[in-house]
């Protein structure tokens, strides 16, 4: 009786994988848009991640669920601040990875988590353990070495985990699908984006039909790599605990950072490696003391259901 479980399981652990894998590897694709900018690559995104989303909630029969979030103003006015936010977000990071901070942008989704802790504080009004307190502050010295050695604060990284962060909080408190909220955010941006997209054209600045049918489909392939790593973790979300979700998130981070040293061959001077080393040992124990607290607090609820 247990083996469907542990199958669904297993898929949606290699679901949830794959998901993070393809968010790692996006410093392989986006340069390959050149010689579109930055801006054009984002628009193209946000336009033809909106075609997909449509056709794959029309397709799946979701549209009642997208007019409802639409009617309910707090969910329109939460996925808007999100579609703002995510914009912000797409638009630092194809910028990072199209000028030579790949390293950087690994570094934003490494903080993220601890960022988001930060934002439950000061937002929510929750309360840091100890050893979460512990792992901000050597985050905290983490930021300071790395800015000494950039020579600025890495404020690419910083607006990633910053807008992502609060990203998720506006996503958390909508409490809306992932698919269908994703189509309302760029429902919201869409038309915004395709009227950046048909100025570049009317002023002659546009790449889309003047590097040959390659590049014309590579653009158009952005809404597809946008909704595909999405729907693998919509998959796993539902299949495997938020405990393995929370460490997979990780994969995405170490992909880029690898492929910004190794592939990318970036400048790692000793000072950056530093800072970096601190922020993996933050992490380190944030999580080891998240899913202590985690036992903790199982084992508590189990022993009063006992009695």
């Amino acid at each position: 009786m247990a083996r469907p479980a542990i199958t669904e399981s297993r898929r949606g652990l290699l679901l949830g994988v794959a998901a993070y894998a393809m968010w790692g590897a996006f410093p392989l694709y986006w340069p390959l848009l050149e010689p579109a900018g930055a801006l054009e690559i984002l628009g193209h995104r946000i336009f033809w991640s909106l075609v997909v989303m449509g056709l794959l909630v029309v397709a799946l029969g979701r549209w009642p669920v997208v007019r409802g979030l639409i009617a309910d103003r707090r969910v329109l006015r939460l996925l808007t601040l999100a579609a703002c936010l995510v914009t912000v977000n797409w638009a630092t990071y194809i910028w990072g990875v199209t000028n030579g901070h790949v390293v950087e942008t690994s570094l934003g989704y490494f903080v993220n988590p601890l960022v988001t802790v930060l934002m439950g504080v000061f937002i929510l009004g929750e309360r840091l353990r100890p050893g979460q307190w512990a792992a901000m502050a050597v985050a905290g010295l983490a930021v300071v070495v790395l800015s000494v050695d950039y020579g600025r604060l890495p404020w690419v990284a910083l607006v990633l985990a910053f807008s992502f962060g609060s990203y998720g909080l506006c996503k958390k408190q909508a409490n809306a699908p992932a698919v269908e909220s994703l189509t309302v955010e760029t429902m919201v941006i869409g038309p915004l984006a395709l009227a950046y997209l048909a100025w570049l054209t009317w002023h002659g600045s546009s790449s889309f039909v003047d590097h040959g049918a390659g590049h014309v489909l590579l653009l158009l392939s952005t809404g597809i790599v946008t909704a595909v790593p999405l729907v693998c973790f919509g998959g796993a979300a539902i299949r495997v605990p938020m405990v393995t979700l929370g460490l997979l998130q990780y994969l995405a981070p170490i992909l880029q950072f690898a492929l910004g040293v190794l592939y990318f061959h970036e400048a790692m001077p000793a000072g950056r490696w530093i800072g970096f080393v601190l922020v993996w040992f933050a992490l380190v124990v944030f999580t080891v003391e998240s899913l202590r607290h985690r036992r903790v607090t199982l084992r508590l609820a189990a022993e009063a259901c006992a009695y």
